[in-house]
C-alpha cells in the first residue's frame, strides 16, 4: 500500500510534494495510517485533531492519543475542542452536520493563519460508497452520486482509491496502533446503518462491490463531464449578466431539447429546490417568481432574471439641504445640485430646474404605493407604477430607481424622466442644475 500511495502522490497530487499541508486526523485507523504514510512519503504536513466532545473521556483519549501520534511522528498537532451538541441545538442542524460545518470552519482559519497551502482527510473507498447510498435514498441529482470528491477546493483525499480492508490491513502488518470510535457500532445513524446492514448484503451479492461501484462513478462523472460541457455551449446564447443579476432568455430555453434539465443545470448552484416551480416560470404571467434561500427568479416578459434577495442596506431617504449640496447614495452614486447661469444639453442623468420652484430640504428615496408625477413632454399626470409598467421596467428595476421630492411633488424619476412642472422658462433669471456621477 505504500507504494501504491506513493504513486497515487506522484501521478495525481505531484504539487502536494511543495506544499504545506494540514492533514485531518481523528485516531482512527484510517487517519492513522494516512499521517504515517505521509511522514513516509516526506510530506511537509502538520496534524490538526478535533475534540467534539461527544462521548465523554473518550473524546478527551482520542485527542492524547493524536497528541501522542503526533508526538512520535516528530510533527506539529492543533487540538481544537467544541461544543457540537449546541452549535446543532442552535442552527437546528444534526450533530453530524454541526461537526463537519466547525471541523473545516476551524481547518480553514488554521490555513488563512498559518498559510497551510491544503487539507488531507482520511476518506476512503468505503466513505464513498456510504455516501452515495445516502444521497441516494436522501434523492440526489447526478452530482451527488459521483460522491466524495477527490480534491474540493483545498481538501485533497488521496485514500480514495484504497479500501477500509486494505488500510486495516496495513496498519496491523506495521504494527500501528488507533482508536476504536465506539459510536461507529451504533446504528442510531444512518451511515452505520448503511455499512452495517445495507453494504455487506450488497457485498453478498457482488464480492467486487467497491470495483464495480468504482466504474459506475467513473461513467457518471464522464456524463457529467459531457453535461457541462453541453451546458457551456448553450450559457452565453441563453443567459446573460445585467445591472442586478443575470437575464435568461425564455424563447431560446423553450427550443433547446430537455428545458427543465438545461434550467436546473443552469440554476442548481443557486440553492433552489422547488424545480417544478422553476420550470412553470416558464410559462407564467410576468411577475410570478421562485425564491431560494439568496436569490429570486422572476418571470419578466420573455426573460427571467435572476437576483440576490440583499436585505436592505442604508438608508431609505436621503436629503439636498440647500441649493449648492451633493448626496452619496450607494447604489446611485452622487447626485449633485449647484447654480449654473445657463442651461446645457439635458440627458438622462442631468436636469435643470428654477430655483425659486423647489423647497428644501429635497427628498431622495424610493417608490410607493401612490406616488405620480407630470412626465415631460406629455399632458397630464401619470402613476408612477403606469410609468414604470408603459415603459417595461423590471421588478429590480423599479426597486433600484430612486426619486427627487420638493414636498410632495416629484421632480425627477432619477436618470429616467424629470416632471414638466419644473420645466425652465425663458423668463427664468436662478437655474440649478441637478445631476448623477
Amino acid at each position: 500500500m505504500e507504494k501504491a500511495f506513493k504513486n497515487q502522490i506522484k501521478t495525481n497530487y505531484p504539487f502536494l510534494g511543495n506544499s504545506k499541508i494540514l492533514l485531518a486526523v481523528s485516531g482512527g485507523v484510517d487517519s492513522v495510517v494516512l499521517a504515517h504514510l505521509c511522514r513516509d512519503t516526506k510530506l511537509d504536513f502538520s496534524i490538526a485533531h478535533c475534540n467534539f466532545n461527544l462521548r465523554g473521556e473518550e473524546s478527551d483519549e482520542d485527542e492524547s492519543f493524536v497528541v501522542d501520534l503526533a508526538d512520535s511522528l516528530e510533527v506539529e498537532v492543533f487540538t481544537e475542542s467544541f461544543d457540537t451538541l449546541t452549535y446543532a441545538e442552535e442552527r437546528g442542524i444534526s450533530v453530524q452536520m454541526a461537526a463537519r460545518d466547525l471541523r473545516y470552519e476551524w481547518f480553514e482559519e488554521l490555513c488563512a493563519s498559518l498559510h497551510f497551502d491544503y487539507i488531507i482527510t482520511g476518506h476512503h473507498a468505503n466513505d464513498n460508497l456510504e455516501t452515495f447510498l445516502i444521497n441516494l435514498i436522501r434523492g440526489t441529482g447526478p452530482e451527488g452520486l459521483t460522491g466524495i470528491k477527490r480534491e474540493n477546493k483545498k481538501v485533497i483525499r488521496p485514500l480514495l482509491d484504497f479500501t477500509r480492508e486494505e488500510i486495516e490491513d496495513f496498519a496491523r502488518k506495521n504494527g500501528y496502533k488507533w482508536r476504536e470510535d465506539s459510536s461507529n457500532h451504533s446504528d442510531k445513524y444512518m451511515r452505520n446503518k448503511i455499512r452495517h446492514q445495507i453494504v455487506p448484503v450488497m457485498q453478498e451479492i457482488n464480492p467486487q462491490l467497491l470495483d464495480s461501484f468504482a466504474k459506475t462513478q467513473s461513467h457518471l462523472r464522464d456524463s457529467i463531464d459531457l453535461v457541462e460541457d453541453y451546458i457551456s455551449l448553450l450559457y452565453p446564447k441563453i443567459v446573460e449578466k445585467d445591472t442586478y443579476g443575470y437575464q435568461l432568455d425564455i424563447d431560446f430555453l423553450k427550443k433547446v431539447p430537455n428545458p427543465k434539465q438545461v434550467l436546473y443545470q443552469l440554476l442548481k448552484s443557486f440553492g433552489f429546490t422547488e424545480w417544478n416551480d422553476v420550470y412553470d416560470l416558464l410559462n407564467a404571467q410576468s411577475g410570478k417568481m421562485v425564491h431560494s434561500e439568496g436569490y429570486r427568479l422572476i418571470k419578466d416578459r420573455e426573460k427571467l432574471l435572476l437576483t440576490e434577495r440583499k436585505p436592505h442596506s442604508g438608508k431609505k431617504e436621503y436629503h439636498l439641504e440647500e441649493a449648492e449640496d451633493y448626496v452619496m447614495i450607494p447604489e446611485l452614486g452622487t447626485l449633485h445640485i449647484s447654480p449654473v447661469e445657463k442651461m446645457g444639453n439635458f440627458n438622462s442623468h442631468c436636469i435643470y430646474v428654477p430655483k425659486k420652484k423647489l423647497e428644501y430640504p429635497l427628498t431622495i428615496r424610493k417608490w410607493k404605493k401612490g406616488d405620480f408625477f407630470y412626465p415631460f413632454g406629455m399632458n397630464g399626470k401619470k402613476k408612477l407604477s403606469r410609468y414604470f409598467k408603459d415603459e417595461k421596467f423590471s421588478l429590480p428595476e423599479k426597486e433600484n430607481t430612486w426619486l427627487l421630492f420638493s414636498g410632495e411633488d416629484l421632480v425627477w424619476v432619477i436618470n429616467h424622466r424629470f416632471d414638466n412642472r419644473f420645466a425652465v422658462e425663458d423668463t427664468e433669471s436662478e437655474i440649478l442644475k441637478i445631476s448623477t456621477s
